[in-house]
């Protein structure tokens, strides 16, 4: 047997031993090879980018104008003029008491102003008498037809009387104070609108009794009265932002009874303090004012709301989701059917959007949703399809 037979004998299984591994790999990477992740992606485009900042609690719908009235004196509820939700003027009467004692101390009051006029008119009528008396008397006493005794008792008489007239008028005076201080009492018996409002709530029924509050108490209210058209949203930031956030800036308002609805509003006061209730939760309370005048009329006080107020913008800038950042600096670009991390350079940003001033071309596809862990660099991927219910 020749040598070069035994050779040839030891490289076959040799060679048949580098083929099955060289099939293992090329099934390994193509019949067995594990399916390309699925990804959610988006190009990246131009647009708008905001930056902003937000409330760190829920701010709450408030109105500038809401009157929470309570009674001015104690008594029966005889009449309720207006429910709840009813429009009603300035000056409407919304609550009625019982004033019939108010009545008849008004009709004494009255009675009492006659009198003093009659007392007025009487005194001064003997003033005048007493004056023209002692007019004659002086002429006489000129002539030394009258004595001294006589002049002098007529002088005093009538300054006695000129005194009483003047008393008289001061109880006249009294009297038509007293009848005024009646017909304000009787006037606190009727409970009216200080402002154009809404009734938010009336918290008595007819024959139940209301008393005013007392000193340095606040009794509940009888009518709760809102003005529609005063309606802003206050909302806490945080003390961070206090140096930022200023009035005039522009807001985006999200009420929680207005799902996927913003409003457009307006920064109208920044509060001069930091409210440190709570040490670990300091905020800075803003009143953001609602652009469009039907919206605030249309949302209810006490409604939990949202402020997003925006500090810059910029428009026709690269673009792409916020949720495409890996860390401060980084995204996930598919090309070619592989995951490629590239490093990026970020201008402004909010929770939607972020600038790109470097790193991304216009179009290139990012990943946009890190929602799994096997979603890294160098793993094969193809965009997830989408249907009409969103998507897969």
């Amino acid at each position: 047997m020749k040598p070069e037979d035994g050779r040839s004998r030891t490289y076959v299984p040799l060679a048949i031993a580098l083929g099955v591994v060289l099939l293992g790999f090329a099934l390994r990477f193509t019949v067995f090879a594990p399916d390309p992740l699925e990804v959610r992606v988006q190009a990246v485009e131009r647009g708008l980018v905001e930056a902003t900042v937000s409330n760190s609690k829920a701010g709450t719908v408030e109105a500038r104008r809401r009157s929470r009235i309570a009674a001015e004196i104690g008594g029966r509820v005889v009449a309720i003029a207006h429910r709840e939700g009813a429009h009603v003027k300035a000056g409407e009467t919304l609550i009625r008491l019982a004033n019939a004692s108010h009545l008849a101390q008004l009709e004494l009051a009255r009675h009492g102003v006659a009198v003093a006029d009659s007392r007025l008119e009487d005194a001064c009528l003997l003033r005048d008498r007493s004056r023209r008396e002692l007019m004659r008397v002086e002429k006489l006493a000129e002539n030394n037809v009258a004595s001294e005794d006589r002049l002098d008792a007529l002088q005093y008489g009538f300054d006695s009387a000129r005194v009483a007239c003047a008393a008289a008028k001061a109880e006249r005076s009294r009297a038509l104070a007293q009848r005024r201080a009646a017909e304000v009492e009787l006037a606190k018996t009727v409970i009216a609108a200080p402002f154009d409002g809404v009734v938010a709530e009336v918290n008595v029924e007819i024959g139940e009794w209301v008393t005013p509050s007392p000193p340095l108490l606040t009794s509940p209210p009888v009518i709760d009265l809102i003005d529609p058209t005063s309606i802003f949203v206050s909302a806490p930031m945080d003390e961070v932002d206090s140096g930022s956030v200023r009035a005039g800036l522009p807001v985006k308002l999200t009420v929680d009874s207005r799902p996927g609805k913003v409003f457009a509003g307006t920064v109208s006061r920044v509060a001069p303090y930091v409210v440190d209730e709570e040490a670990q939760n300091r905020t800075l309370e803003i009143e953001v004012s609602i652009d469009d005048a039907e919206v605030a009329v249309s949302l209810l006080p006490g409604t939990s709301a949202d402020a997003e107020v925006v500090l810059e913008n910029r428009e026709n800038v690269l673009r792409i989701p916020s949720s495409a950042l890996l860390g401060e600096r980084g995204v996930l670009v598919l090309v070619d059917g592989e995951l490629v991390e590239r490093e990026i350079t970020l201008g402004l940003r909010n929770w939607k959007y972020a600038e790109v001033q470097a790193g991304l071309e216009l179009g290139e596809l990012v990943v946009s949703a890190l929602d799994r862990v096997e979603i890294e660099a160098g793993v094969r991927a193809i965009q997830m399809k989408e249907d009409k219910r969103g998507w897969r």
